[in-house]
């Protein structure tokens, strides 16, 4: 018996990395009565056949699970959203860094196009998420200026890319891990008449602890959280004493929360982002009876 990390899916075949091989991998057939799934990222032991395949006979548990993509035991997520062009939404970008932190991930922040943006806008949105207690980077991967510092965050992780088409995922993954030609995102190209088939999930390994997951995106913004827990995803939050118990930040006279949005000490667009997310949440809750 052997362990391995699950590095590539291909139509029911697992290529299993021990640190010194790889190996083609099938699961067992009891998985499926079983319910158990392999997904990239998996942590498993496996039966050597031969000298490059294999049987997966069982998994090990997870630190975390995304849905989109599918991949397990990432345990940081780079957040990558542009200055411009797409210009920033900071509702998209709250969701997708509160997305990440339900799913159990770090989210780290990379904010690219840098260079042509503002200075001043730069740094102010730069400046809001560091005090949210976030790590930030403000970098132009075209020109380099930053690449180093993201090959910094990313040391010793497995690493997943967050955020929207166009924010320039593709060129810092590139930019990062040179040669890989991966492409953040993209679909493959239509196979005979009309049928399209997405990208599978694949690991690469950087170097000896650091791993980068090729994947479709990250699109898990189903923000599956109870609405009263909505809070806890709010670093800010957290540093401030509410009053009440279970308090939802939003009509509660005396509220700690609301009382440091009115104050300054908590940004108004972040505020307005839980807002939007808790109604949004209790709209679904309130769908379900």
């Amino acid at each position: 018996m052997a362990t391995g990390r699950v590095i590539r899916a291909i139509s029911g075949f697992f290529d299993v990395n021990d640190g010194e091989v790889t190996r083609r991998c099938r699961a067992r057939g009891v998985f499926k009565k079983q319910g158990v799934t392999v997904l990239v990222g998996d942590i498993v032991e496996y039966e050597p056949m031969g000298s490059q395949e294999g049987v997966v006979v069982s998994v090990h548990p997870r630190s975390s699970e995304l849905v989109r993509p599918p991949i397990a035991n990432t345990d940081h997520a780079l957040v990558v959203f542009s200055f411009v062009t797409p210009d920033l939404t900071p509702l998209m970008l709250d969701k997708t860094i509160t997305s990440v932190l339900i799913a159990g991930v770090k989210p780290s922040i990379v904010f690219t196009k840098a260079d042509l943006a503002e200075p001043s806008f730069v740094e102010a949105v730069s400046s809001l998420y560091r005090k949210c207690g976030f790590q930030t980077l403000a970098i132009s991967a075209k020109q380099g200026e930053g690449v180093e510092q993201v090959r910094t965050l990313m040391q010793g992780r497995i690493n997943v890319f967050a955020g929207p088409s166009g924010a320039g995922k593709s060129t810092l993954a590139n930019a990062v891990a040179p040669g890989l030609k991966l492409q953040m995102g993209a679909v493959s190209e239509k196979i005979g008449r009309g049928r399209q088939t997405t990208r599978h999930v694949e690991l690469f390994q950087l170097d000896h602890e650091t791993w980068l997951a090729d994947a479709p995106g990250f699109s898990q913004l189903q923000l599956s959280v109870p609405a009263r827990e909505l809070g806890t995803f709010f670093p800010e939050f957290q540093k401030v004493n509410c009053a009440y118990r279970g308090c939802s930040h939003l009509d509660e006279e005396g509220c700690a929360v609301r009382a440091s949005v009115e104050r300054g000490e908590i940004a108004q667009s972040r505020y307005d982002s839980y807002q939007q997310m808790y109604h949004e949440i209790r709209e679904r809750e309130e769908n379900m009876y």
